[in-house]
């Protein structure tokens, strides 16, 4: 089942609620004591899905309602060029279940948290670069 189209008008809110995620992640990442790091991986996920939709906004392509990187990834055009290679973007994908909800999970810690914090980065400077974004 898909959305319709989204507005153009929506991209700001897009990006606004995937900075939100990335300015969380990277607040709680300098926590020293009891830091949540599954929080930080959630949260860094949460931006790159964010970013990848907004690209997909940008361009006028219909997603579904869905937090899997690999289903985004695959509806960009090859034209797109964002540089962003599967391989490395979906080790966020685990974070969609293993950072919200108790299981029988490998623990995350600070360098898993860390890594997580760089892809989404590298994801939002690679869509960042090509969408029209106001002040920059």
């Amino acid at each position: 089942m898909s959305e319709q189209p989204e507005n153009l008008g929506t991209l700001p809110q897009w990006i606004e609620k995937a900075e939100n995620d990335l300015r969380a992640a990277e607040h709680t990442l300098r926590m020293e004591k009891d830091c949540p790091f599954d929080t930080i991986c959630f949260h860094a996920q949460q931006c790159a899905e964010k970013y990848l939709k907004a690209f997909l906004v940008s361009r006028g392509v219909v997603f579904p309602k869905t937090h899997d990187l690999r289903i985004l990834l695959q509806l960009l055009s090859e034209d797109s060029n964002l540089g962003l290679p599967m391989s490395e973007v979906l080790p966020l994908n685990r974070y969609t279940i293993e950072a919200r909800y108790p299981g029988d999970w490998e623990p995350m810690d600070r360098e898993e948290a860390e890594r997580a914090v760089a892809i989404a980065r590298r994801v939002r400077r690679a869509v960042r670069a090509h969408l029209p974004i106001e002040g920059e």
